[in-house]
Formats: structure tokens, C-alpha cells, sequence
């Protein structure tokens, strides 16, 4: 994948700005649920579509049946996965769960920021949909 096509470039550098900002704001030493509020108050500042733990459906790589939901902490303009942290380390199964999300729904694009580590880490995370052949997405939500 190229520069020029990014997967939701300009959406995506809306979210790291929008995490840039609450760190600067806030520093690194508070709980989960304030950078969540912090993080929500700065998506409706910038006019970005979200919705926060909305939930998503989980489709099995073996039937392409949905198999239960996920709920991230945001899902932007009902395409890129958001989840939030506040853990001075990240263990490493919390970033691979947004993958297995990515990989098991009709989402390609998801973000992992955490905001207590010592620099502000945001990993973008990357499962395209060519290559989910057992999930039919039309008609799934």
C-alpha cells in the first residue's frame, strides 16, 4: 500500500491529532476512563463521526456465521476500530486482540493508543477485507 493510497488517511490523521491533543492536555498519569472522556470530547471538537462501544460483529473464519460481538471503546465513522489505554507497559495480547477483531469483522483499519507510556504510543494496525473470503459483507453491519 502506497502513500497516496492510505487506507482513511485523513481520518486517520484526524485520530492521532485528536490523541496528540489529549496527551498534551492531560500528560500520562491518569486513569483510562478520564483520556476516554478526554478522548471523545476532542472527536466532537474536530466534527468526526463515532460511536463509543458500539457493537460489532464477530464472523467465524470457518462459516462465515456471525459468532458473537466485540465492543470496541470507539469505531470512527463506522470504520476504524479505536482502542484506548492507560498501562505504563502493554502487555502484548492487547494489541493482538485489535487484530483478531480486524480480522474476524468487516473492519480493516484499527488504532491501539495508550496514553500512559512514557511517549504517547499509537500502533495503526492494518487486516484488509481481500483477504476475509469466508465473510459475505454485503448486508452484514
Amino acid at each position: 500500500m502506497t502513500a497516496k493510497s492510505l487506507l482513511y488517511k485523513e481520518l486517520s490523521y484526524q485520530i492521532q491529532g485528536a490523541a496528540i491533543a489529549v496527551r498534551k492536555h492531560f500528560g500520562s498519569g491518569h486513569k483510562e476512563e478520564l483520556y476516554q472522556r478526554a478522548f471523545e470530547e476532542e472527536l466532537k471538537i474536530r466534527n468526526i463521526p463515532y460511536q463509543k462501544e458500539a457493537k460489532i460483529k464477530i464472523y467465524s473464519p470457518l462459516t462465515g456465521k456471525i459468532v458473537g460481538v466485540y465492543q470496541p471503546d470507539f469505531l470512527i465513522d463506522d470504520k476504524i476500530i479505536v482502542e484506548l489505554k492507560a498501562k505504563r507497559i502493554i502487555p502484548r495480547d492487547l494489541m493482538e486482540r485489535i487484530y483478531d477483531y480486524l480480522r474476524n469483522s468487516k473492519y480493516e483499519l484499527g488504532y491501539f493508543i495508550n496514553f500512559a507510556s512514557p511517549q504517547l504510543f499509537i500502533k495503526r494496525i492494518i487486516y484488509t477485507n481481500n483477504r476475509k473470503h469466508w465473510i459475505n459483507f454485503r448486508g452484514s453491519s
